[in-house]
């Protein structure tokens, strides 16, 4: 049986090497990040060439996320180099000071604006949680701050306000200009970092559609007032990201778990993709092997639901990239065979608002239900392959479609395999021989199999699915005979 869940892997240089890229995908990558963090549009563009002609190449669709900087809210530089904060130290952060000119009393912010957002007992957290410091007074441009936890403090370490809170504009004009990038190289997906609600992921799309963009919007999830609108982002956007660092800095490690659960159960609940993030196999960066943490982390994340699991720096920067995808193919493989997850009662009560969904979601009870072997779905969009995938099944999802795009985007959905295929006849018996001939030839049915088609009456176009065949491998050529 296939892997189901899907693995993205951050791009950088350690996978710009002859042969990396090719070697991560023979392991089970199905999407690249790039993160806008880093590099230039230049290096990044080569990227994405390199991805798009090794995809054509090998006959295995690749999708493409891009992933912005986002108003990361940061500290200035420090003139002499690090300074060394201990408990009980004064410290403070000063919007009037220069962001090159801190010193071990003070040092700048790359939001002066900050200080309308703090007051007098509000924890700051720096460096990811490395420094806490305890407002102790908000006067004018200054912040006062006493040292609750100290260490080594150097350049441009992230600020977070335990809680969140701190406000800052929802796309900077890095973000902006990146998102004009995206829309260039035809992004397949686009993660927006820090959003606050719903409005900031409408106007990134309304950005990216400007731009000519047609990619999905993903939601990334890493500040704490996100979570009270989590219903309005989920909606807003085609996914959302699990993005635990930031997110664990502003609620506390401890409460990751339990966030990370609801944010999964959530994201499907409303037919959204999900995507778990940041320090899975953290320590492959430098080891050949994961620790049993980090196994246990991955495989929990593929009980939960999640649609796809994400390396970042392990692949990056990372000794053995290829490696790192192994494993983790290998973990969500095996996690995968616990029976939980592979049947579902989701959405058993729903009123379904499309004649289309509600064909997904009678495929998919009928499926776990009679023994089929395989689903096969025509669509041009991706969407009804994206509603079948909202429920937990061993069954796979074969998406049939002409469109490039849509075989890219697919590559997310937990479940489903992209498959090209253009239907040649107008005659349905043709057809349905056609797909099942398809399936035969990736050698995922055999002889006396059950199949389930859906389909349009209107083949070609977008939102049209409305039938549902079971057919019978061997017995689909009879049909055509007759």
């Amino acid at each position: 049986m296939p892997r189901r869940t899907k693995i993205v892997a951050t791009l950088g240089p350690a996978t710009d090497a002859p042969g990396v890229l090719e070697a991560m995908m023979d392991a089970g990558l199905n999407v690249v990040r790039l993160n806008m963090s880093h590099d230039t549009h230049e290096r990044q563009r080569e990227r994405v060439r390199q991805v798009r002609d090794t995809a054509r190449a090998k006959g295995h669709p690749l999708g493409v996320l891009i992933d912005l900087q986002g108003p990361k809210i940061r500290i200035g530089r420090f003139a002499a180099g690090p300074v060394v904060l201990a408990v009980g130290d004064d410290f403070a952060i000063d919007a009037d000071c220069p962001l090159d000119a801190g010193d071990a009393a003070r040092v700048g912010t790359t939001l002066p604006s900050m200080v309308a957002d703090v007051s007098a007992g509000d924890l700051l957290l720096l460096d990811d949680g490395a420094i806490e410091l305890e407002v102790t007074e908000v006067k004018g441009s200054r912040i006062q701050c006493r040292v609750r936890h100290g260490g080594q403090l150097s350049n441009s370490k992230g600020i977070n306000k335990k809680g969140g809170g701190l406000s800052a504009p929802a796309l900077t004009e890095k973000d902006k200009d990146d998102i004009r990038f995206a829309a260039e190289v035809e992004a397949d997906y686009l993660a927006v970092s820090f959003v606050c609600n719903g409005e900031d992921v409408r106007l990134a799309r309304e950005l990216l559609q400007a731009a000519g963009g047609e990619g999905g919007i993903v939601a990334k999830i890493e500040r704490a007032e996100a979570l009270r609108v989590l219903e309005d982002i989920i909606d807003a956007a085609d996914a959302v990201m699990v993005a635990r660092g930031d997110l664990g800095v502003e609620i506390g490690d401890a409460e990751l778990p339990a966030v990370q659960k609801r944010l999964i159960s959530l994201a499907r609940e409303r037919n959204s993709v999900v995507i778990t993030a940041t320090q899975m196999m953290q320590s492959m960066i430098e080891n050949p092997i994961p620790t049993r943490a980090e196994v246990f982390d991955v495989a929990n994340a593929v009980l939960d639901g999640t649609d796809a699991v994400m390396l970042s720096a392990e692949t990056s920067i990372g000794k053995n990239p290829a490696k790192v995808v192994e494993s983790m193919s290998r973990i969500c493989g095996e996690a995968e065979k616990e029976r939980l997850v592979r049947r579902s009662t989701h959405r058993l009560d729903t009123v379904f608002g499309r004649v289309d969904e509600a064909i997904a979601m009678a495929t998919m009870y009928t499926a776990n239900h009679l023994g089929v072997k395989a689903i096969a779905a025509l669509t041009e969009s991706g969407s009804t392959v994206k509603w079948m995938s909202r429920i937990s099944s061993g069954i796979p999802i074969y998406a049939m479609t002409r469109q490039v795009s849509t075989r890219r985007k697919v590559t997310l959905f937990r479940g489903v395999y992209p498959v090209r295929f253009d239907v040649s006849s107008a005659d349905i018996h043709e057809v349905n021989k056609e797909v099942i001939d398809e399936l035969l030839r990736h050698g995922t049915v055999q002889t006396g199999d059950l199949v389930i088609i859906t389909k349009g009456d209107r083949c070609g176009v977008e939102g049209q699915t409305n039938i549902m065949k079971i057919m019978r491998v061997g017995e689909h050529r009879l049909l055509v005979d007759d």
